[in-house]
């Protein structure tokens, strides 16, 4: 496995090639996914206006990676069913500046100077409580489950499905099929509604290198691999991929927010990083990992969630939807 990764650094046309082969969940992966690309078009699909951002061909039939301006919520959706008209990036936007994914995008291309948590940092719900995001970076440890049983249990009462959104590498989707399948299965169930947010392929990291040298920043990075690579992972694995993007370490610079914003993607960063110390507060964007790595943070959330158990009980403490916090704070 070793000598993959190594080959997929060294290419991503390589790496696109054998992604077929290794991926495991065979049950999606018999219709092959090429040609994945970026793409730009206006469409209508079951009665709404969609914004198309990504097109790949599976199984030989054209796809479209698609999102609703309004809600945020992304659809793989095919040609017999809309009617595409093919546009710019600069002249969709144009044309529809005030929807709540345009203003996203440029609230987040405002703050994109910071070296840490760029883009969207805070929710604005109308109720108390958080938007959870949790990281899965690349590990050999298994997922940490006591963390969606947790959030099960203690909402089982007053939300369900519970939201979660999930930042995803793809190395870690290389060695964890049976927890992404877990977590499949969990949404099958109507126990969780997963947001599935990039969080590169690589997530490189260097101990002791500076941030404006590391993660993302490191020189020769090739991001589109690292944002296409993902998506593309995503796709074999039966995920559909949002519109939402977590630089690792939270870390980037105006160069490298720009690049991503001109994929379509809306950066997240976090202003409650449980294991740094930093407490939630009402419509905190709230960090933890969920890798095995962090369980100062695991066990941080459990404490929250304990704490507000007589508030969740009656509904007056909320976990919200990553989508419907940036819509909520962006609708006009």
């Amino acid at each position: 496995m070793k000598k993959v990764r190594l080959k997929f650094c060294a290419s991503a046309a390589v790496f696109i090639c054998l992604l077929l082969i290794i991926i495991p969940d065979h049950s999606f992966a018999q219709q092959a996914i090429t040609k994945y690309q970026v793409y730009n078009a206006d469409c209508f699909y079951q009665g709404k206006h969609w914004f198309i951002i990504r097109k790949f061909e599976k199984g030989g039939t054209p796809n479209y990676l698609a999102v609703d301006p309004n809600t945020l919520e992304a659809s793989i959706i095919d040609p017999p069913s809309t009617t595409v008209k093919e546009s710019t990036w600069k002249q969709i936007q144009n044309k529809y500046p005030d929807v709540p994914y345009f203003r996203a995008i440029k609230r987040a291309a405002q703050q994109s100077f910071a070296i840490q948590d760029a883009g969207i940092i805070h929710g604005y719900p109308q109720e108390k409580g958080i938007t959870l995001t949790i990281d899965l970076c690349p590990s050999h440890k298994p997922l940490d489950r006591v963390i969606f049983n947790s959030l099960i249990n203690e909402f089982k009462k007053t939300e369900r499905p519970v939201p979660v959104a999930l930042s995803i590498s793809g190395r870690f989707m290389l060695t964890h099929a049976d927890d992404i399948n877990w977590l499949k299965g969990l949404v099958d169930a109507g126990e969780l509604s997963i947001t599935w947010v990039n969080h590169t392929y690589n997530h490189h990291y260097s101990p002791g290198v500076p941030l404006q040298e590391n993660f993302l920043l490191k020189p020769g990075t090739d991001i589109n691999f690292e944002i296409l690579g993902t998506e593309l992972a995503m796709l074999q694995h039966g995920l559909t991929p949002s519109v939402f993007f977590r630089f690792p370490g939270q870390v980037s610079d105006n160069r490298v927010v720009d690049k991503v914003l001109t994929y379509g993607l809306i950066p997240v960063g976090s202003d409650a990083w449980l294991a740094k110390g930093q407490n939630a507060n009402q419509g905190s964007i709230v960090l933890i990992h969920g890798n095995g790595n962090e369980p100062i943070g695991v066990n941080d959330l459990i404490l929250l969630l304990q704490t507000n158990k007589a508030l969740v009980f009656k509904r007056e403490w909320l976990l919200y939807d990553l989508r419907e916090s940036v819509e909520d704070e962006f609708k006009n």
